[in-house]
């Protein structure tokens, strides 16, 4: 899920990859640069398109230099 607005500090902030475990490593230094990339997980408030708030689990890919890219809500935590 794309096009929320996060509300609040990610927290729980956990590394689900990192290095050849990077699935997406190839077309993330192809858009972005090289650099080390991990994939991390994450809990946050988001804001939706229809300006409810959630909890959310968020996923994102991250590269020392470059930062954050790509961040997906996973899912709407209750």
């Amino acid at each position: 899920m794309t096009g929320f607005k996060l509300r609040d500090e990610i927290t729980d902030i956990e590394v689900i990859a990192v290095g050849k475990a990077v699935r997406d490593r190839r077309k993330l230094a192809k858009a972005y640069g090289r650099g080390r990339w991990r994939k991390l997980k994450g809990l946050a408030l988001v804001e939706l398109p229809d300006s409810s708030v959630h909890k959310a689990e968020l996923h994102w890919y991250e590269a020392h230099g470059i930062g954050r890219k790509d961040m997906k809500a996973k899912r709407l935590l209750k």
